[in-house]
């Protein structure tokens, strides 16, 4: 374990950071949940706001291309502006780092590292989901511009107590320094004690395996950057990785633009082929898997699949994500691929059933499912078996923060 030519699951890492009396001004939303006009308007007067890093065409006039080669360029000019401002300055050794968030009394901590790009790679460090090019591309772009991994890579592990412990301790200090985005807290230590920072990273030897949680074309781009840098060593991305049992996965439902050409009463016909369909006064939020909520032509039924997958069916055919595709959105509405067809579409759990109300009530959708969330056993069932999963199957929330932390190439 202490062999230092081994390539170790994780490794401390000269983070660069905020200084903390600047955290708060820099602290920003992940990249990806903003558009343009959105980052435009949040940035406005905050000169400091890593957005003008991770959205940089919010400085550059509004009719310009996100993924233009002007824009990367002046995403690296406002990184280096920042650092020779002193509002972002890089930590004199390697260390590892507690990030803690918090919302509406949901408290989940974990662990900012340098996850090994070769441990990617071998599939110790597991992938669930499929990737686009377009979207690699746009990150590759970015990683290279900036000379860094600026977003992280939300990932989970299995408990560990040794980890636990040392992360606990390093929790009850004095933090150095946190932000408010919205209504979450992000709050961040350092451990920098050599006892502690081998303690972690034997930790995460012991467990062996990691899952991606969350940034998936973080990680795919990490490992072609890596690719293009044949003679840098140890080369490793920013993650930040939670005990399995302190995340929070929440619904990610669906909406359908049409009823295949049925009546919204054939249609509930046709569901009871496979499913017990039951009337609610109420919103049919499920309340467990292999059910369902269907919103339709102003009112919420209850769906109750008759013959849940068996026991030893693989991972992913237990997905209620994949029941619904195999018994609604294919035989019955003629769906095909949900990464392309129009006819679909995703709405996260954090708006709720209202929101799903909304969308076919006002935006002329035909029809809503509602989804109990999947489970983080699923997620890593399905990671160990090499499965993947379908599209938008999981959200997470809180999600982390940009500009928090950030992990030089260097």
């Amino acid at each position: 374990m202490n062999d230092d030519t081994k390539t170790h699951l994780v490794q401390p890492f000269r983070a660069l950071r905020p200084a903390p009396r600047h955290a708060a001004e820099v602290a920003a939303p992940p990249y990806d949940v903003l558009n343009s006009d959105e980052a435009r308007a949040l940035a406005a007067g905050k000169p400091n706001s890593f957005l003008h890093i991770s959205k940089p065409e919010i400085d550059l006039p509004e009719d310009t291309d996100a993924h233009a080669p002007e824009v990367y360029a002046k995403g690296a000019e406002n990184m280096a502006r920042m650092i020779s401002d002193g509002v972002l300055r890089r930590d004199e050794r390697p260390s590892y780092y507690i990030y803690r968030v918090e919302t509406h009394g949901h408290v989940q901590t974990g662990l900012a590292a340098g996850g090994s790009v070769a441990a990617y790679e071998a599939n110790l460090i597991r992938k669930h989901e499929l990737t686009r090019p377009d979207k690699e591309d746009d990150r590759v772009a970015q990683i290279e511009a900036v000379g860094a991994h600026t977003g992280p890579v939300f990932t989970v592990h299995k408990p560990d107590a040794a980890l636990a412990k040392i992360m606990k301790r390093g929790a009850a200090a004095t933090p150095d320094y946190s932000a408010q985005l919205g209504d979450v807290r992000h709050t961040v230590w350092t451990i920098d004690q050599r006892a502690d920072i081998a303690g972690v990273t034997e930790a995460f030897d012991r467990l062996g395996v990691i899952y991606i949680a969350d940034g998936h074309h973080r990680s795919a781009a990490a490992g072609r950057v890596a690719a293009a840098r044949p003679d840098a060593p140890d080369q490793h991305f920013l993650i930040v990785s939670f005990p399995a049992e302190d995340v929070q996965i929440l619904d990610y439902n669906r909406v359908v633009r049409d009823l295949g050409g049925m009546t919204p009463a054939e249609f509930l016909g046709k569901l009871g082929d496979a499913f017990d369909v039951t009337a609610s006064q109420a919103p049919a939020k499920p309340s467990q898997p292999s059910s369902f909520g269907l919103y339709l032509d102003g009112g919420w039924h209850q769906l109750r699949l008759k013959s849940p997958p068996a026991a030893d069916a693989a991972p992913v055919e237990r997905l209620d994500v994949s029941i619904l595709t195999a018994e609604i959105l294919v035989p019955l509405l003629g769906i095909g691929d949900p990464r392309t067809d129009p006819r679909i579409d995703f709405i996260g759990g954090s708006r709720g059933m209202a929101g799903l109300e909304k969308r076919v009530d006002s935006e002329g959708w035909a029809a809503a499912f509602a989804l109990y969330p999947t489970a983080m056993d699923d997620l890593i069932a399905v990671a160990d078996a090499s499965q993947i999963m379908p599209p938008k199957t999981t959200w997470f929330e809180p999600k982390l923060a940009d500009g928090m932390i950030s992990l030089a190439l260097d």
